[in-house]
């Protein structure tokens, strides 16, 4: 290869920047300079890199990640002798991801992270926290441990349950919860998830801790929580007043896993004392039309993954005048979706659109019309895609590829367009993470 041209190496390195984590690693192969080039540390940043079956990893992969400082990591269930591998590679781990979903994780194999330098005294350092998909012996005695650590900013909590049938699924004592919450004064963003029907409705007050300074008076005493997400929580398990106490949140997400017919539904109550709301995101449950009234004017970041009308489009347009960022899926009953957004939310900087059993039509050539968008992304789900590609058709299709060249013609290339392919059924993949500042 020939001789790159000579700019400083700190040009070069943000140049890089710009790159996928695999351009990356094809560049890397380039020539010797730009293996050095790419091996720096600020390209890596924050990077996490999934191991398995440390024996196949040779010293020279072992010494790429040193130069790179790689302070993340993702593994799967380590034997001894691999846990002494990590140590002694990578002695600097600050993070440490454990991927394997349903695995009951026991007291002595966690204390193998007492071997990492960066992992001591976390209880002091612990920032963020998130524990997905894990199996613990008892979870009221795990969060009782998480409440000491007060400097906890961000905590992802999906309960999975103590033992192997979802009839077993109890959720967190109230006044293990409330200690959790009177305790970590600086925490910002909760994640808070449980799989399994409980026998009975939480407490009126599960979700707001009464000020403990304050007896008898009804003042809401935990954290000032800016994110709020609430995943697999059966609608009716929660009052209407849940969210009465949350003024200061910012960011509101609920994951349904399932609706039963004939129970009311409870997001309407929710949304109506969130005024200062700005991201709202909602993932199954009841029709739109059950809560479109109630959401805040002020909400600009909008993603509904829920079947979707154009009827229900109109009713949503007045409530949010300001939406800037909007994220929707589109099926066989939608309607022409993208002819009608422009006139609906003319605000628009960014776009997502899931398809459902079909592909994107000639009405997306109507997306040109929003003066302000400059990123739009279309998914089509994975298995729609598959069938297409056994039959020879790749994806995106000739026919959908040249409406997108069509939209990039008429938006004078102002229109990023990225087409991915999603999985019908996603779920979180991340099951528990230590990390320091």
């Amino acid at each position: 290869m020939e001789d790159l041209p000579q700019l400083p190496p700190e040009v070069w390195v943000y140049i890089l920047s710009f790159l996928s984590t695999e351009e990356k690693h094809t560049v890397r192969f380039g020539c010797r300079q730009l293996k050095v080039l790419i091996d720096q540390p600020s390209l890596w940043r924050n990077h996490t890199v999934m191991l398995c079956d440390l024996r196949r990893y040779t010293y020279g992969f072992w010494d790429m990640l040193r130069h790179r400082k790689l302070t993340r990591v993702a593994v799967r269930h380590l034997r001894r002798k691999e846990w002494r591998r990590l140590v002694k590679f990578l002695p600097t781990l600050s993070a440490v991801v454990f991927v394997d979903g349903g695995r009951k994780y026991k007291g002595k194999y966690m204390e193998n992270l007492a071997h990492f330098p960066g992992l001591k005294d976390i209880g002091e350092r612990l920032t963020h926290l998130s524990v997905c998909n894990v199996r613990l012996p008892c979870c009221a005695h795990f969060i009782q441990a998480v409440s000491h650590l007060v400097n906890l900013q961000y905590l992802l909590f999906h309960q999975q349950g103590e033992g192997y049938g979802l009839d077993t699924v109890r959720p967190v004592p109230c006044e293990v919860f409330h200690n959790l919450l009177l305790s970590l004064k600086k925490l910002k963003h909760l994640s808070w998830g449980m799989r399994g029907e409980p026998p009975a409705p939480l407490p009126d007050d599960y979700l707001s801790p009464s000020d403990p300074e304050s007896p008898g008076v009804p003042r809401y005493g935990g954290p000032a929580l800016t994110s709020l997400e609430l995943v697999d929580y059966p609608e009716c398990i929660l009052p209407e007043n849940a969210l009465q106490s949350f003024s200061s949140l910012r960011s509101l997400t609920v994951r349904y896993r399932y609706i039963r017919e004939g129970i009311e539904c409870r997001l309407a109550s929710w949304l109506k004392p969130l005024q200062q709301l700005e991201t709202l995101c909602i993932v199954g449950g009841n029709s739109l039309a059950a809560y479109t009234t109630t959401i805040p004017s002020s909400v600009s970041r909008l993603t509904l993954r829920v079947a979707i009308t154009l009827k229900d489009m109109d009713s949503i347009a007045p409530k949010v005048p300001a939406l800037e960022h909007l994220d929707i899926e589109q099926n066989r009953s939608s309607g022409s979706l993208c002819r009608r957004i422009p006139m609906l939310f003319p605000q628009l900087k960014t776009l997502r659109i899931r398809f459902f059993r079909r592909e994107p039509e000639k009405d997306l050539l109507s997306l040109h019309r929003l003066r302000h968008l400059v990123r739009l992304e279309l998914l089509v789900e994975r298995s729609f895609i598959l069938r297409d590609y056994l039959n020879g058709h790749p994806w995106p299709s000739p026919c959908v590829q040249e409406h997108i060249n069509q939209l990039r013609e008429l938006s004078e290339n102002r229109i990023t367009v990225i087409t991915t392919m999603r999985r019908r059924n996603p779920l979180r993949e991340c099951d528990c993470v230590w990390e320091g500042d």
